[in-house]
């Protein structure tokens, strides 16, 4: 147990001190949301997301839970709920991956090399498989709509309208003193 307690806090730890913005959920080292920046290059390019990271009691032995809490279009990524499927982080997880390459390599590399074969988003996979010109552009226009800095400070798994205010309401404690 303090093993994985131990291993989680050096994970965490390397990401805070990281180029990554994170931000903790109550303190907790188990969960945080995490900003993650569209690859260069890609139609991701320039989009903001707000990823939640939940890593499992059994990490690093199991993958964490990675969800995108503002919307992308992507055949790999559930549109309503945001969760992520990615072979890596599921089936193919290792202890010795840390949760810096999930930011730098693999969720780079999903959205570089969508997989359409084993879609979340079925609509995605098939406009990409059949007209990827208008997948790019929609992939584009969901980067414009929804992967703005605002979008993602906002992205509270409510309405993309939600001001800073209301991003969460667990444990927070009102300014004027009255909570």
């Amino acid at each position: 147990m303090t093993s994985t307690k131990r291993r989680i806090e050096t994970d965490v730890m390397k990401l805070l001190m990281s180029d990554y913005e994170v931000n903790l959920v109550n303190d907790n080292m188990r969960e945080f949301y995490v900003r993650f920046y569209g690859p260069v290059e890609t139609p991701f390019a320039g989009g903001v997301w707000k990823i939640h990271v939940e890593l499992q009691a059994e990490y690093p032995y199991k993958s964490p839970s990675i969800g995108f809490m503002n919307k992308i279009f992507h055949p790999n990524i559930d549109e309503l709920s945001g969760s992520v499927c990615l072979d890596v982080i599921n089936q193919t997880w290792s202890p010795m991956f840390d949760m810096i390459n999930i930011f730098e390599v693999f969720l780079p590399q999903l959205l570089r090399y969508p997989n359409p074969n084993d879609p979340l988003n079925g609509e995605a996979a098939a406009l990409l498989m059949r007209h990827p010109k208008e997948y790019e552009a929609k992939v584009k226009e969901y980067v414009q709509r929804y992967a703005t800095k605002e979008a993602a400070d906002g992205a509270d798994g409510e309405d993309e309208d939600g001001e800073d205010e209301e991003i969460s309401d667990v444990g927070s404690i009102s300014e004027d003193g009255d909570s």
